[in-house]
C-alpha cells in the first residue's frame, strides 16, 4: 500500500511540474502576455491556452499509463511540449487575431491543440 502511494505521489508530483513547465514554456512561445490579456477579460486568449494545456495533459495522461518509469514519462512530456509548440507555430498567422480578441481564431486554434494532442495521447501507446 505504501508503494503505491509513493508511486501515485511520485508520478502526479512530476506530472503536475511538467504541466506547470508546460505553460510557462508555452507563454514564453507566444507573442502576447496571456495572463495579462486574461486578467483584462480577453477570452480569446483564455480559450488558446485552455486548448494548449488540454493538448499537453492528454498524452501526458497517457504517458503515466504507457510508460514503464518516470524517465520515460518526463521523454513523452518534452515530446508532447514539442507537438503542442509546433501546432501553435503553423497556426501562428492567428496569433494578432487572438490576442485582439478573436474568438473564432481562438476556437480554431484550440480545437487543432486538443486534437493533436489526443493524437499524439493514442500514439504513445503504441
Amino acid at each position: 500500500m505504501i508503494d503505491g502511494i509513493l508511486a501515485f505521489l511520485s508520478y502526479l508530483g512530476t506530472a503536475v511540474a511538467l504541466l506547470f513547465a508546460f505553460v510557462l514554456i508555452y507563454i514564453r512561445v507566444t507573442p502576447y502576455r496571456e495572463f495579462e490579456l486574461i486578467a483584462h477579460n480577453n477570452k480569446a486568449v483564455a480559450v488558446t491556452l485552455a486548448g494548449a494545456v488540454l493538448g499537453f495533459t492528454f498524452p501526458l495522461m497517457s504517458s503515466i499509463f504507457y510508460t514503464q518509469s518516470l524517465v520515460e514519462m518526463v521523454v513523452w512530456a518534452g515530446i508532447t511540449c514539442l507537438v503542442q509548440l509546433a501546432v501553435f507555430w503553423v497556426l501562428r498567422r492567428y496569433a494578432k487575431r487572438i490576442e485582439n480578441g478573436d474568438l473564432s481564431s481562438a476556437l480554431m486554434v484550440a480545437t487543432f491543440s486538443v486534437a493533436v494532442g489526443l493524437l499524439n495521447a493514442v500514439s504513445i501507446s503504441h
